[in-house]
């Protein structure tokens, strides 16, 4: 089965088309650029799952009547942001900034902030769409702490700020197979997966 997903973002789709191979599910992950790109979405509900849902029904749109729509909104939670940046993870620095530019001013509103205030989580809200409406909404957190300043090369976003709980390691240092197991879209992908086979989709 094709499923469509609601994201420019080619590090999302590649980390999805993994999990699915690793799952052993015949699903294959097509991104929104197949269909021209994906639709602008202004992301006004202030929370994930709201968001969530507001761009999976924007890709919706313009997918065939009969495909599946995945989106996926997630974002780093900080406690000594009260929650942020949460749902501006990706715009914290501004609309069109880079995650080097995010991670630089999440370093910078985290500077004096002590050790027992660096606790943060990933948060992923995955909605699932069949042919004719909303089937699933799964939801994955990843804890752990913000590093004082950047460790690792691999991943994407805040990856290498973030230390998970019982690790060692940044998500920037950890490999893909490592992360896949772990991270918050990992765990609210492990529930898409029992949804998926329990409704006997792929």
């Amino acid at each position: 089965m094709d499923i469509y997903l609601a994201t420019g973002n080619t590090h999302k789709a590649e980390e999805f088309g993994r999990m699915f191979a690793q799952a052993r599910l015949a699903v294959k992950v097509r991104s929104a650029k197949d269909l021209g790109g994906m639709p602008y979405v202004e992301e006004i509900t202030g929370t994930f799952n709201g968001n969530c849902r507001l761009k999976a029904n924007a890709l919706r749109e313009i997918t065939p009547q009969k495909a599946w729509v995945l989106a996926d909104d997630s974002g780093l939670c900080c406690d000594a942001l009260q929650g942020g940046p949460g749902v501006d993870s990706a715009i914290y620095a501004g609309v069109g900034a880079t995650d080097a530019q995010n991670r630089a001013k999440l370093l910078e509103a985290m500077k004096k902030a002590p050790l027992h205030k660096r606790g943060a989580r990933f948060e992923c809200h995955l909605i699932l769409l069949g042919p004719n409406q909303e089937v699933g909404k799964f939801v994955g957190q990843c804890w752990g702490k913000i590093l004082e300043a950047e460790v690792g090369t691999e991943g994407f976003g805040y990856d290498s700020l973030f230390v998970p709980a019982n690790h060692e390691k940044t998500f920037g240092q950890l490999s893909s197979k490592e992360k896949d197991k772990i991270s918050h879209r990992a765990k609210a992908f492990v529930q898409l997966v029992a949804w998926m086979k329990e409704n006997s989709l792929a």
